[in-house]
């Protein structure tokens, strides 16, 4: 229940907050106003000798979140992808977010193994390791399949995480409510809304059936693509609480010394990890929405094994031709054409003069092309173009935001193994063939036959629909237009379904 009970929660945040120090960072990240700067010192500086002390060797934000338990760690982890809520700097911290929570008790995962899946592990596994990773969530245990000998990661949920994670997102709601009421001005980044957004993600991430669905899809989706393989579920050894994938064998590929005395080429391992994140998210519309070095590891043949499903983005297909324009823009240095593709969408109000914006795109992209090609940056760009489009009143777009964000993380995955990769010069290749395909001719006629094959599908209803509108529109008495009432109304639906009608009679003589 979201009601003042939560106060004592949020005074335990605060005053965690103050204890490590992490408060005067968090907000000075996010440009608080005075009055929620009051606020916050309020609920968190009287009471800082209530707060948890946290890992002092760790940053103070860090710090904090990790002191305060799994949701708040999952929380820091889906605030890096709103670094339009905690500022760009804020976000990167964020992104490198490590799960640092003890593991649960063998016994306990072995007790719920054996209850999920419906029989003792004895049966199912030779071996069953102690944890070899724990996050906010779950933990992951080494074993063998007992039926084939084949090494598997078994991903077991923490006792009791629904239960905490509802009083803590309960506390989360009200919070946001607070914000909103102190500060209008937060209402344009919908705090209210990243909640929710939180809630839906951790809702996913509490059932494991659904992220070994994510790996199944993602999987399929990727089964053409060179050089990365995706670890594949296996569902008779999962459940709601269990997830039992393929073992991700490998060099883990923050171990930049491993993977040098492995012989690995780092630079073309940069450049895939780029290229394959933009082929998943422009072809597909279904990516890895947390692409850092701990999701990532390198298999002795040189492939990208990607793994860990729980955060995943998708974009419809409108979007992904609007991003790849975008993105094409600024590779062309072309901003005339970047601000009319925002205006197209309707991302920037039409009162808003388009000529200004190309201008103020010119100001974000210049700058960054003029750099060599150690200091060409994504980063850089998302965070000049937040300024921009904040100023020109543009709406915040969450699946926007997590495409951008992911860009920024893996960017810096792929600097990491090559600190020249010259960035656009990497996305050029994947950018244009995505435009090739689905902005020219031939996706036009592509286009095309699907809207009459949807046409035809209501061929049949035609008539029917005619007869029942014609006699309104015949009997239909002059009157002032109102949107979606009179004759424009009743003419805009016939003009409809003589063109559907058209449109069938077409479909059928091309099917």
């Amino acid at each position: 229940m979201r009601g003042p009970h939560n106060i004592w929660r949020l005074i335990r945040t605060g005053a965690t907050f103050e204890r490590t120090g992490a408060m005067k960072v968090a907000l000075d990240a996010m440009n608080a106003p005075a009055h929620i700067r009051v606020a916050a010192r309020i609920l968190g500086w009287p009471f800082a000798w209530l707060g948890y002390k946290g890992d002092p060797n760790l940053p103070p934000v860090t710090r904090a979140i990790t002191a305060l338990g799994p949701a708040y760690v999952k929380f820091g982890q889906i605030l890096s992808t709103r670094p339009d809520v905690v500022g760009i700097e804020l976000a990167n911290q964020l992104s490198m977010l490590q799960d640092r929570l003890s593991p649960f008790s063998q016994d306990q995962a072995l007790r719920t193994v054996a209850a999920d899946l419906g029989r003792p592990v004895g049966t199912l596994f030779s071996e069953f390791s102690e944890p070899v990773a724990a996050a906010s969530i779950a933990q992951v245990h080494r074993a063998r399949r007992i039926d084939n000998g084949r090494e598997v990661a078994v991903k077991v949920l923490r006792p009791g995480i629904e239960a905490a994670f509802r009083r803590d997102i309960d506390a989360f709601h009200f919070a946001a409510a607070m914000i909103e009421a102190l500060s209008p001005a937060t209402r344009r980044l919908r705090p209210r809304d990243v909640i929710s957004h939180f809630e839906s993600v951790v809702a996913g991430e509490l059932d494991l059936r659904l992220e070994a669905a994510s790996a199944s899809e993602f999987a399929e989706n990727t089964s053409g693509d060179e050089g990365m393989a995706v670890p594949v579920p296996y569902w008779h050894l999962s459940a709601r609480r269990v997830l039992t994938t393929d073992w991700a064998e490998g060099i883990p590929m923050g171990d930049i010394a491993a993977l040098k005395e492995a012989g690995h080429d780092l630079p073309a391992l940069g450049g895939r990890v780029l290229q394959l994140f933009l082929r998943h998210a422009l072809r597909d519309g279904y990516f890895h929405a947390d692409m850092h070095q701990g999701n990532l590891k390198v298999a002795s043949n040189g492939d990208i094994v990607i793994y860990d499903f729980g955060i995943m983005g998708e974009i419809d297909e409108y979007t992904r031709r609007v991003y790849a324009e975008i993105l094409m823009g600024f590779i062309r240095r072309d901003y005339e054409r970047v601000a009319r593709v925002h205006f197209e969408a309707g991302y920037v109000p039409r009162d808003r003069d388009i000529r200004e914006f190309a201008r103020a795109l010119r100001a974000v992209g210049e700058p960054i092309f003029g750099a060599d090609a150690s200091r060409i940056s994504m980063a850089n760009l998302l965070a000049y173009l937040f300024e921009v489009t904040e100023r020109f009143g543009m709406a915040t777009r969450t699946e926007l935001l997590l495409l951008q964000r992911t860009m920024v993380v893996v960017e810096g995955v792929a600097r990491s193994l090559d600190p020249q990769i010259n960035m656009w010069e990497v996305a050029r290749p994947v950018v244009e063939s995505y435009i090739r395909d689905n902005l020219g001719p031939r996706a036009a006629a592509r286009d095309l036959t699907r809207a009459v094959q949807v046409l035809g599908r209501f061929a049949p209803l035609l008539p029917e629909f005619l007869e029942r509108g014609m006699p309104e529109l015949l009997r239909e008495t002059p009157a002032p237009a109102q949107p979606g009432k009179g004759r424009g109304f009743w003419g805009g639906v016939v003009l409809g379904a003589v063109v559907a009608l058209a449109g069938a009679v077409l479909g059928a003589w091309l099917l």
